[in-house]
């Protein structure tokens, strides 16, 4: 049986879920106006890191520590602006733009022969910086490429030494993906590239040994 309501009871029972409604809404707002703060800067993220990783491979090397320089800003006004919603720092487009900040860090270190960023020097956590430094190993790949296209060097094999070190790295998290953000296949794309790499350089080598021997022969027949 139903006991009836006295109407104070009532008046206060609405008050109260006026009151929840209100504080609901506020935190609400608030949520999507950090979430939206958020997309924004990761894009922005993004962006100035693509900008980054072009600049490095062009040699705009001043050019690529200005932009970098930048995209340090700009993430940590994206953890600012997550820093209250747990959620929404591990939200997919949160990490990526960190992710992308990792790579281009990264690639900066591996191609200036740098010390390498910590996880902890560039705040992110640890699955987004091993698939950031998955990316960064792929990255060098245009790197060799350009230089083996002038000729071979040290340089093209010290950055061949890095692919073959971050791999060595990557195949020893054995986690599973929901751990690690889906690390397994950015290990397998970093195999296979670097298994290229090394092949277009063996050929780059083995070219430059032929030319050489060929100079030494027309040098010998006084051509």
């Amino acid at each position: 049986m139903d006991l009836p309501m006295d109407a104070a009871a009532e008046d206060h029972t609405l008050s109260t879920l006026e009151a929840i409604g209100d504080r609901l809404r506020a935190t609400l707002a608030a949520k999507n106006e950090a979430r939206d703060t958020a997309l924004s800067y990761s894009r922005t993220l993004v962006r100035s890191c693509a900008q980054t990783i072009r600049a490095i491979h062009r040699g705009e090397m001043e050019n690529a520590k200005e932009l970098l320089a930048q995209a340090e800003e700009t993430a940590a006004a994206l953890r600012v602006a997550v820093a209250a919603d747990p959620d929404l720092y591990c939200a997919g487009y949160t990490q990526d733009g960190l992710k992308e900040f990792v790579e281009a860090n990264v690639l900066m270190a591996l191609v200036t022969g740098a010390e390498l960023p910590t996880p902890e020097a560039l705040q992110v956590e640890a699955a987004t910086y091993l698939k950031g430094l998955a990316e960064a190993a792929t990255e060098l790949r245009r790197t060799v490429l350009d230089i083996i296209r002038e000729d071979h060097s040290e340089q093209a094999e010290r950055l061949l030494v890095a692919m073959d070190e971050i791999y060595s790295l990557l195949i020893t998290i054995d986690y599973p993906d929901a751990i690690t953000g889906g690390l397994r296949r950015s290990t397998d794309v970093v195999r296979g590239v670097r298994e290229r790499t090394r092949g277009d350089l063996t050929m780059s080598l083995r070219q430059q040994r032929l030319q050489q021997a060929l100079r030494r022969a027309e040098t010998r027949r006084g051509v």
